[in-house]
């Protein structure tokens, strides 16, 4: 599948909202005794199609939490947001996790649990249906999920590539 090119260069950090998946605490064990450090998964976006993930090491939460954050804003991508769903059916996997998203009806709400419930909040998505198969890891999880909004197409842009109307689009 080709790699597609959503990336946001730049929006103002004060629209972006930020939600902490998973914390982990990491320990090293050396002669002079433990060192405990933390590794901090962080989802940004702002709610109206733009999103992205970041992953932040430090000696404290707070700062792996803050340098997640950081590394989030650098990798932001575009998600097509039709009437607050996806516009189609979307399969994704990111090392041992796969993704299902379906679109669904309004008044359904987010269907989905943990990781990718985070993401697909912070896209701005209001009903969805998601179903997560296989690891549970947060970490391939959200990758997983973000590889599946990247490759949504919009329904212009299919209509575009079809050389019909978006209405035709829907019909079938």
């Amino acid at each position: 599948m080709a790699k597609r090119n959503n990336r946001v260069k730049s929006i103002g950090d004060s629209e972006l909202k930020d939600r902490l998946v998973a914390i982990n605490r990491v320990t090293k064990v050396t002669k002079g005794g433990r060192t405990f450090t933390f590794a901090a998964i962080v989802v940004v976006g702002n709610e109206n199609g733009i999103v992205g993930w970041g992953l932040g090491k430090a000696n404290e939460v707070t700062a792996a939490i803050a340098k997640g954050v950081e590394a989030a804003k650098k990798n932001l991508i575009k998600v097509p947001v039709h009437k607050g769903t996806i516009p189609h059916e979307q399969y994704a996997k990111f090392g041992g996790s796969r993704v299902i998203l379906k679109p669904a009806s309004q008044g359904t709400g987010v269907k989905a649990g943990g990781a990718m419930r985070a993401v697909l909040e912070s896209v701005g998505i209001t009903d969805v249906l998601a179903k997560s198969k296989g690891s549970s890891n947060p970490h391939n999880l959200v990758k997983a999920t973000i590889a599946a909004l990247d490759e949504m197409r919009s329904p212009a842009i299919v209509a575009q590539n079809r050389g019909i109307s978006v209405e035709q689009v829907f019909k079938g």
